[in-house]
């Protein structure tokens, strides 16, 4: 079996298996000390700790391959002046991308009224971590230790980092050359790092997947169920529609082939639930199965992992309108429209903050008047979801790349529609990236 046949095995006998030890959790004829012991043993003991282990490994890769390949495709870029532009169109695409995610996802919302008879409990209580001023977040974006950055893991200001450390390279001479070539090399040996680890992914998988469903179960998912199935029947709309219409009248290229091609970037953003830990995966799809030349896909991939949330802005646009209706609050046409432009606007100032989902969420919230504490009524199946919002974010951030590489002539469209069965990680498939135009 080739790998993304292997990680879709792991993640269906994931499932099954943790549903299984669920239902001996809830049944009455297994003892309850087997259970306590099966707990202890397997699921807060094995399973927890290779999942655990995975997770960390590939964000130990995050870091350096941010910013190693961010270096390479800046200082092959840095000289241009169209770095600019594509700096402008990427962004503009994020922000189009989630404000149709969020209008879709009221729309959907309205007509399906997942919130219509459900009674709220009024001592649910949800204390919202404290958001940042804007001001301090357009400050903080820009390092003043790049190394303190990297061990920190913020990524807004490694990404601003490598920028000016590639475009200073491209301007050097014959010794920027020299260093170009310096992190060429190093880009190839953090990228075989990346062949190696993803060979232990389907075991990964199927312990994190385990442990989930064992823990959470069915039930989770039962006493929300109409908001669930929403979120997910609009993060379908969006993935499979808005994004195959966008990548079909700019590009001309096959939506067919384009989530062949991304299938394994997706499984593993499910599986993580961290569009910045599935990133290694995400570039490396991009570059050998996308056919987008490295000097796009590292400035489009490391920008939308940090800030672009389309499967977040869908999330909130759904909650928000289920919280309304659980309130019996009517926020109006105008309520939407704050909405709209707040949870867009807050894709991009809220980047690099920790469980941005629901800060941005209660401060939507709050903007048009809807009680914070509703949040509470959703926690319970937000992991789930968040499994699929990820999917989606990453999807998002592969189709911008793709559309910004062809937009520069920088999109290997042979290799696009490769339609073979290729196993990306491979040896065989480390084919030579197409050449930079510019």
């Amino acid at each position: 079996m080739n790998l993304t046949t292997r990680i879709l095995t792991g993640m269906g006998l994931g499932l099954l298996l943790g549903l299984l030890i669920n239902w001996l959790g809830q049944s009455s004829f297994f003892p309850v000390s087997a259970m306590e012991w099966l707990q202890w043993a397997l699921i807060d003991g094995v399973l927890d700790v290779i999942g655990k282990i995975f997770i960390a490994s590939l964000k130990l890769l995050v870091v350096p391959l941010v910013f190693v390949s961010l270096v390479c495709g800046c200082s092959s870029l840095g000289g241009n002046s169209r770095m600019g532009g594509m700096a402008v169109r990427t962004l503009a695409l994020y922000m189009l991308t989630t404000a149709a995610a969020i209008t879709l996802a009221l729309l959907t919302a309205n007509l399906l009224n997942p919130g219509i008879g459900m009674d709220m409990v009024s001592t649910a209580v949800f204390d919202p971590a404290a958001r940042p001023a804007l001001k301090e977040v357009i400050i903080n974006i820009f390092p003043t230790n790049p190394i303190q950055a990297m061990a920190e893991g913020n990524m807004l200001q490694i990404i601003v980092f490598s920028i000016l450390m590639g475009v200073a390279i491209s301007r050097c001479g014959e010794t920027g050359q020299k260093v170009q070539r310096l992190f060429e090399q190093l880009n190839e040996v953090i990228m075989k790092m990346v062949v190696i680890l993803m060979h232990l992914a389907p075991y990964g998988v199927f312990c994190m997947l385990t442990k989930l469903f064992a823990s959470e179960g069915y039930s989770a998912i039962a006493d929300l169920a109409l908001y669930f199935f929403t979120v997910v029947l609009v993060l379908l709309l969006h993935a499979l529609g808005f994004y195959s219409l966008l990548l079909s009248l700019l590009t001309r290229l096959s939506p067919l082939a384009f989530f062949s091609n991304i299938r394994p970037a997706m499984l593993f953003a499910f599986s993580t639930s961290s569009s910045n830990a599935t990133l290694p995966v995400t570039l490396n799809v991009a570059e050998k199965r996308l056919g987008v030349d490295n000097s796009v896909a590292s400035f489009t991939l490391p920008l939308g992992a940090t800030i672009n949330m389309d499967g977040t802005a869908i999330m909130q646009g759904v909650a928000t309108v289920f919280i309304a209706q659980a309130f019996n609050i009517d926020i109006g046409l105008t309520g939407y429209l704050l909405v709209i432009l707040t949870a867009t606007l807050a894709s991009v100032g809220t980047a690099g903050v920790p469980g941005v989902g629901m800060i941005t969420l209660a401060m939507v919230l709050q903007q048009v008047g809807l009680p914070v504490e509703g949040i509470a009524l959703i926690i319970g199946v937000d992991r789930l979801l968040d499994m699929m919002r990820t999917a989606v974010n990453v999807a998002g951030d592969s189709m911008v790349s793709a559309i910004i590489a062809n937009h520069e002539k920088l999109l290997d469209r042979e290799l696009f529609n490769d339609r073979s069965d290729r196993d990306e990680y491979t040896p065989a498939a480390n084919t030579e990236q197409p050449k930079s135009s510019l």
